[in-house]
């Protein structure tokens, strides 16, 4: 008598388009309407697309985040790059990178010298990541600095600023570490992206080999908490070990992921 063959496991069902797009907020199943987009589709790409070009425009709201700012007991000194306004800042990038004469020279009479550790907000491609969340983040990042006994003994307000800016205004500073908080350029799925830059010893002339880069903070991307906890760890570790950038990695604990790429800028310095 021949023994039936024993049934075979059923195959895994394959995940519906719906299950793809509780994964991610990339267009995946849109849908057709004959060799076009559903309206409702169209629609949305279109509001996205004006929600990145009007973040890219948006005006940086220094008296906001200085008032946010003195809420922590922070003033900040404001300075400007040499693009002096947004349409140069987008068709100049190298004019977001230097500061103007009048910053400068107010930077060399503030009396900030041999700083530890100088926090830099600039505004970036996305003035309004910056707007929204930089505040926040620095609420969350600085009691952990001091937890690990660094001080940041100056916090900068750059408007026009590009990521290299930094490397001018830390020099000046006499900064150990600089850590840059910029609006990072806007996607379709994220018009508010906030990055983190550090670098150790800033100077001018550096490249983004020589800095860390902590990407995509904002309400869905990298939380505050973990962001700072992140930014921390590496400014903690950059000063014992006196480097940054591609020598640097991420061994903080919460894992290495795309978002803590050495090197990394979707900023566009």
């Amino acid at each position: 008598m021949t023994t039936p063959p024993a049934p075979s496991s059923p195959s895994p069902m394959p995940a519906s388009l719906a299950d793809l797009r509780e994964l991610t907020p990339a267009r995946v199943g849109l849908g057709r309407s004959g060799a076009s987009l559903p309206t409702s589709a169209l629609l949305a790409f279109t509001l996205d697309h004006a929600r990145a070009r009007d973040a890219v425009h948006a005006a940086f709201d220094l008296g906001g985040i200085a008032a946010g700012l003195a809420g922590l007991g922070i003033t900040p000194l404001e300075v400007s790059s040499q693009a002096r306004s947004r349409r140069d800042y987008l068709r100049r990038p190298d004019l977001g990178r230097m500061l103007d004469s009048a910053s400068r020279r107010w930077l060399e009479s503030s009396g900030v010298t041999a700083c530890p550790c100088a926090i830099v907000i600039g505004d970036g491609l996305s003035p309004t990541a910056v707007n929204v969340h930089a505040v926040e983040l620095i609420r969350h990042l600085v009691p952990r600095l001091k937890a690990d006994g660094i001080d940041a003994g100056a916090v900068i307000a750059a408007s026009g600023a590009r990521v290299a800016l930094g490397d001018e205004i830390g020099t000046i500073l006499g900064a150990r570490m600089l850590v840059l908080l910029i609006g990072e350029r806007p996607g379709l799925s994220a018009p508010d992206s906030l990055g983190a830059y550090l670098t150790f010893a800033p100077r001018i002339g550096l490249t983004d080999a020589d800095r860390n880069c902590i990407s995509n903070i904002h309400r869905a991307g990298l939380s505050y908490a973990e962001a700072a906890f992140r930014i921390s760890w590496l400014v903690r570790e950059g000063l014992a070990r006196q480097i940054t950038g591609v020598a640097l990695k991420d061994e903080s604990g919460a894992g290495l992921s795309r978002n803590t790429l050495p090197g990394c800028d979707k900023s566009d310095t």
